[in-house]
């Protein structure tokens, strides 16, 4: 996010953790950050990998103590809530653990996500139902159940 010209994660480089999340998918995600090959300078990130189930958990570890001596070089980076810090990746993990606070100003940060997701030509798609044409939107109420 140094430049607005920097392009989002695409994604290959995401895996959103969840605990139905497979040892399948999540192999397949470490395979592709861990084996080297013409991808380029990628960041792969799991996100809530503190979400996987315990087996999950384990296999990935697993491959991944294996996979690390392909690549020395690889960007992995892996955010988990730090209210469950006590579950199997981030306790396995521990020692690579960084405390993050954002770099930039939430202004910055929402400048940065407008350019990338206004819908340059505005049609008939569902950008138009979103400010400023945008391609996302957060909807959200206090009350639950409301039609969202």
């Amino acid at each position: 996010m140094n430049s607005p010209c920097q392009p989002l994660p695409t994604f290959d480089e995401v895996l959103l953790c969840t605990p139905q999340t497979t040892a399948e998918q999540v192999g397949l995600f470490l395979r592709r950050c861990l084996i080297p090959c013409s991808g380029g300078e990628k960041i792969y990130t799991m996100l809530y990998a503190d979400e996987l189930s315990y087996d999950v958990s384990c296999r990935a570890e697993e491959l991944f103590q294996h996979l690390q001596h392909y690549n020395s070089a690889y960007r992995l980076v892996i955010l988990c809530n730090c209210e469950r810090e006590h579950s199997y990746i981030p306790s396995v993990f521990s020692q690579y653990k960084v405390h993050m606070i954002p770099q930039r100003p939430l202004a910055e940060i929402q400048r940065y996500l407008q350019h990338h997701y206004r819908v340059a030509q505005p049609s008939s798609a569902a950008a138009s139902v979103f400010k400023d044409n945008m391609c996302v939107g957060i909807v959200s109420s206090k009350r639950a159940g409301m039609g969202k």
